[in-house]
């Protein structure tokens, strides 16, 4: 479980020594016909034919870890890659702080554990099922080439999941990896395990909001994880939290891109009607990001959590740069202050700090939105307008935790439901928003040519201009 040497000949690329490990080998290679038919059935729609500029992990080393080049995304090589460790792994988080980390799963914590990889693995292929319609009304051949991006590593995320799967959890481990590829994005019958990842993602503003919003939770979701006691599961995180930086980049710079034209079209228009011009109102995209951001906060579990407390205990889990922000990895002393709802008021109560693990990384990621908001703001303020872009409360919109059995405003004040109903279509997008969204929705494949209603970014990807066929038919 040392190897660092990336096999690139075989069926599988890797690094975790597959050509001397035959059982888990043969596993996987019967599982990857029926991941490569899932690919075709739930995959991008459209484009299995045409050569994408796609860079493709080949080293787990910081520098020059991937290669850049046409490939048809059938053909794309999914590859298990783990961090290789240059000392002995050792817990730094929970009751057996100090110990030396688990290179296999302890029995007690077995079935904890595969929850914790199925959920995690479950939210990867949902993702490419959500955008697979997308690229057939892509604003730009740079902006078709980076949803396949952000495809084809969801794909490789899930591949790294199962790997563990099958290499830890036996039988248990084959059969949940074959039901990850049964399960499909808002099937009534057959759900993704996250709301999140249930919800319709059917047009660009939406597919950046997803990659700015439940792209950056998964990157929390995966730090996180990365803290584990286990140590294959935190290796494979590391590696993963490589490829998710660049999706972070496509949700934040794609909106920051929209948010532009937006206000350009505003400065143009004698009544600042954007939609006159067939642009994204600054309106619409505050109810886009209201929708999506409340819903990535229940990503995160509720805020007051036994489960929360007894992984992080176990040390199944962590916080967020564990050991870079904290001391006391432990976490048996201190409280969190959580308001909490009590009749029709909301009053602070203490809560001791484990139980609050959820809370703590929720507070992690909404900082980490704050900052990329403050930077479209600042595109607003470069472009004249005054207009600001907001995160809404943390407790408006909810569907999960505490504050799902009420109602707030984005504000986060507490309200009867039937003034949220009235409210809802000023606060969330409309099914009339979603049909105007629907119609302007054209594509654009000439390179270096871009939808009216997105600004160009200021540059091209892996040092090739904008006007790059990034797609070739």
């Amino acid at each position: 479980m040392q190897t660092s040497a990336v096999d690139l000949n075989c069926r599988i690329p890797n690094n975790v020594g597959l050509a001397d490990d035959p059982k888990v080998r043969r596993a996987l290679e019967r599982w990857q016909p029926r991941y490569l038919e899932w690919w075709r059935d739930m995959g991008p729609s459209d484009f299995a034919t045409s050569d994408i500029y796609l860079r493709t992990a080949i080293s787990v080393e910081s520098g020059g870890w991937a290669n850049y080049d046409y490939v048809r995304m059938p053909d794309y090589r999914w590859g298990i890659f783990l961090t290789p460790r240059q000392r002995e792994a050792i817990i730094h988080v929970g009751d057996d702080t100090g110990r030396t980390a688990w290179s296999e799963v302890p029995g007690e914590h077995r079935n904890a554990l595969r929850r914790l990889v199925v959920t995690q693995a479950d939210t990867e292929p949902a993702s490419v099922e959500q955008q697979r319609l997308l690229g057939r009304t892509a604003p730009s051949l740079y902006d078709l080439r980076n949803l396949f991006q952000v495809n084809v590593e969801e794909g490789r995320h899930l591949w790294a999941m199962v790997y563990l799967l099958h290499k830890f959890f036996g039988k248990d481990g084959r059969e949940e990896g074959e039901m990850l590829l049964e399960r499909r994005s808002g099937d009534p019958d057959k759900p993704r395990i996250l709301g999140a990842f249930n919800q319709p993602c059917d047009n660009w503003l939406s597919f950046f909001c997803f990659t700015m919003f439940v792209d950056r939770d998964g990157k929390y979701q995966l730090a996180a994880l990365r803290e584990s006691a286990f140590d294959p599961l935190a290796r494979s995180c590391e590696f993963m939290l490589t490829e998710e930086a660049f999706h972070l980049f496509v949700g934040e710079t794609g909106m920051a891109r929209i948010i532009r034209r937006s206000a350009q079209l505003a400065r143009q228009d004698a009544n600042g009607d954007v939609r006159a011009q067939g642009g994204i109102d600054l309106a619409l995209i505050q109810r886009a990001v209201n929708y999506w951001f409340s819903y990535c906060l229940d990503l995160f579990g509720g805020e007051i959590s036994s489960n929360a407390a007894e992984a992080f205990a176990a040390g199944l889990k962590g916080r967020f740069k564990e050991s870079q922000r904290y001391r006391d990895h432990r976490a048996l002393e201190g409280v969190y202050t959580l308001p909490v709802v009590e009749g029709d008021r909301l009053v602070d109560r203490e809560i001791p700090l484990r139980n609050a693990m959820n809370e703590l990384l929720r507070d992690e990621y909404i900082r980490d939105c704050a900052r990329a908001v403050n930077k479209w703001n600042r595109v607003l303020a470069e472009e004249g307008s005054s207009v600001r872009v907001t995160l809404p409360s943390r407790r408006f919109h909810r569907h999960h935790g505490i504050y799902a059995r009420h109602c707030f405003t984005p504000d986060g004040e507490l309200i009867a439901p039937e003034r949220f109903e009235a409210s809802r279509d000023r606060w969330l997008p409309s099914q009339a928003d979603q049909d105007y969204l629907a119609a302007i929705m054209q594509p654009v494949h000439e390179p270096g040519k871009f939808a009216n209603w997105i600004a160009p970014p200021h540059r091209g990807l892996a040092g090739k201009p904008i006007e790059f066929e990034y797609v070739r038919p």
